[in-house]
């Protein structure tokens, strides 16, 4: 599948609303339900356990669609290693260190949630991609949105300061793999070729940290079962399959501008699955986000999205 520049025209069915509002709500239900996944995990194993275990299970199913597909040179290899480094232990793997060392959860999500942002601003330079006024007024929103479902969780905390930077430089670090992805035309491997190669060379990564907390033989338990079958599926197959679909059809700052409704749908997995209170306070920065991200995905008019 190629990726039609900015000035050439798309297919009806690719312009249209409903087929991204589809893969949007897909691409959002998947991607914060790894939040969900962890928790359950975390009950038994640390969280460089979950990231090796998440990493290599994926890699491991998706093996026959690597071995079945186009033989790749070294080249491609090179590359999917730069992206799981930069897209998946980098930016995983930062933001679960941060935790570790006490950074408050809510300032680290909220961090994690800015990568819409770093994208934007990456993809004039990179891309050629200019977003239009009413793209950064929706960017504008859709963070507030954000902090507003985020407020009651947000505080400094006293840990060091790289501990700080970690999950800073995962955000950037993610957003620098989209672009450059995109830029590249996600280098034409198929997804799923693509998405087991980024996952077992994630999986070789985290090993050395799953090994010196313990984790590198999986317990086990119910809990930690059902949390990998859901984080496979769900918060692997379904939300970077689709995050990188959604890549090959249209622009970084529209597909990404999604991630900003993670926190809210967290919320309501939190809501449905724990029991956690959901206040107006939260339902408003719910509503808010949508307002920010729907101005966002809007196409420019004339162009391709």
């Amino acid at each position: 599948m190629t990726i039609a520049a900015d000035h050439e025209p798309l297919p009806s069915w690719q312009r249209s609303p409903l087929v991204f509002a589809v893969l949007a709500v897909a691409l959002v239900i998947c991607w914060s339900s790894g939040f969900v996944g962890i928790r359950f995990a975390n009950e038994t194993v640390s969280v460089a356990g979950i990231l090796f275990w998440r990493s290599f299970l994926s890699g491991l199913i998706l093996l026959p669609f690597l071995l079945r597909g186009p033989k790749l040179g070294l080249p491609a290899l090179g590359d999917q290693a730069i992206y799981a480094f930069l897209g998946m232990f980098l930016y995983l793997g930062g933001f679960a260190l941060s935790i570790s060392y006490r950074v408050p959860t809510g300032l680290v999500a909220l961090m994690a949630d800015l990568v819409p942002l770093a994208i934007a601003m990456l993809s004039a330079p990179i891309l050629g991609q200019r977003l239009t006024g009413r793209q950064w007024l929706g960017t504008f929103i859709a963070l507030a949105g954000v902090v507003a479902v985020s407020a009651d969780a947000l505080r400094i905390g006293s840990a060091p300061l790289v501990a700080y930077l970690m999950p800073a430089i995962g955000m950037i670090a993610f957003a620098v793999s989209t672009v450059i992805q995109k830029r590249r035309s996600m280098a034409k491997v198929p997804i799923l070729q693509s998405l087991c190669l980024q996952c077992l060379f994630a999986a070789a990564m985290f090993a050395p940290f799953a090994a010196s907390s313990g984790d590198l033989a999986p317990p086990m338990t119910q809990n930690f079962a059902i949390a990998m079958l859901w984080l496979v599926l769900l918060a692997t197959f379904g939300a970077w399959s689709i995050y990188y679909l959604c890549l090959r059809l249209w622009s970084p700052v529209r597909v990404s501008a999604v991630i900003y409704l993670s926190p809210p749908v967290t919320m309501l997995w939190s809501y449905a699955l724990f029991d956690e209170p959901l206040t107006l306070a939260m339902m408003l920065g719910l509503v808010v986000t949508l307002i920010g991200v729907w101005l966002v995905s809007m196409p420019k008019p004339g162009q391709t999205g």
